[in-house]
């Protein structure tokens, strides 16, 4: 086991979480069976985020939080521990669709990971084989905060329609996301349309792209490869992403009739198909 004494606070955000939670358990006077009582979980996740071999949740942050009285410690480190968990190549995206004010993305195979469930999202990351897939996922679920701000930004997504078809997970997982996907048309701040196959080739067949827009700040275009992401904000790539997020929201259903084509895919191909047992027998 790490010797918690031995961890350096600023090697990383989780190390500091770890330090920081013992030296509060410290100064309260608990050892970490009394305090994983308060918090319901064991000594042991207490000692394992104390050393910085378990990533904390939100949830825990927040009982912390309320069992030291840290004033809110935890619960706004939390996120910052949560993001070192994204791939590092990752990391600066993530902060600046953190910023944005304005968000529109071509999605050509998958449903966009501001609007995966946690299910959809565990299911897309485990095809990468990762060491720390509950983390991963946390992580992926700790951006979707963003849309819950006060100020969300304006999230503006065409999907694919090979998405709606794509059955990752399985069929109830698949169900569930669409489900979702129908639910946020309750939010002003995000829209989605579908792109169909009926379209036929369009102006962004080389795959998928996000578009950021700032209040302050220059637009910026993101892509990603097979391993890596790639950000710019070189003024020609941003006016050729926006001509071809054009041409393709465009060529896209209506957000209204999009709506229909994801519950009719949910309802024809992700339905209740009763197994031959359950048929009636004539």
């Amino acid at each position: 086991m790490v010797n918690i004494r031995d961890l350096d606070p600023s090697a990383s955000p989780l190390d500091y979480c770890g330090s920081e939670l013992r030296r509060l358990r410290e100064e309260a006077k608990l050892k970490q069976g009394e305090l994983g009582r308060i918090v319901f979980c064991t000594a042991s996740l207490i000692g394992q985020i104390e050393t910085a071999r378990k990533v904390p949740t939100r949830e825990f942050s927040e009982r912390v939080d309320a069992a030291l009285g840290t004033g809110g410690v935890f619960s706004r480190l939390v996120g910052l521990v949560l993001r070192s968990q994204l791939p590092t190549w990752f990391q600066p995206y993530a902060e600046m669709e953190a910023k944005a004010a304005y968000i529109s993305t071509y999605q050509a195979q998958m449903v966009y990971g501001l609007l995966q469930t946690e299910a959809y999202a565990r299911a897309v990351l485990a095809t990468g084989l990762p060491d720390n897939l509950d983390e991963s996922v946390a992580a992926r679920l700790e951006r979707q905060r963003i849309l819950r701000r006060e100020r969300p930004p304006m999230i503006w997504v065409v999907l694919d329609e090979a998405a709606l078809y794509r059955p990752i997970g399985g069929l109830q997982v698949m169900r569930n996301q669409l489900t979702h996907l129908l639910g946020l048309r309750k939010s002003r701040w995000v829209q989605v349309q579908v792109l169909p196959f009926e379209a036929g080739e369009h102006a962004s067949l080389i795959g998928s792209f996000n578009a950021l827009r700032f209040d302050d700040d220059p637009d910026l275009v993101y892509t990603e490869d097979l391993i890596s992401g790639h950000m710019t904000a070189n003024p020609d790539t941003v006016k050729e992403a926006a001509l071809r997020y054009a041409h393709v929201q465009a060529a896209a259903l209506s957000v209204e009739d999009s709506a229909a084509l994801i519950a009719r895919v949910m309802e024809e191909r992700y339905g209740h198909h009763p197994a031959p047992c359950e048929r009636a027998v004539a």
